[in-house]
């Protein structure tokens, strides 16, 4: 599969969330560093996440906030 997105993280799925309709996804790329995703239940489904999983989070945004 090929992605427009430049930022793509490999790791492993450490927790799925499920909720009423969507699902918070937790994957450790590393370093000390988790990636939560929201996405919806049937996606969940669809890909077969569960935790111990390899998956990626990829990144693909218009726009970045930073706060301090």
């Amino acid at each position: 599969m090929k992605l427009s997105a430049r930022n793509q993280l490999k790791g492993k799925v450490v927790e799925v969330t499920k909720g009423a309709t969507t699902s918070h996804v937790r994957i450790d790329v590393g370093q000390g560093t988790v990636i939560t995703a929201s996405i919806t239940n049937e996606a969940v489904a669809d890909l077969g996440l569960k935790k111990g999983d390899d998956a990626w989070a990829i990144i693909k945004a218009s726009n970045v906030m930073i706060g301090k």
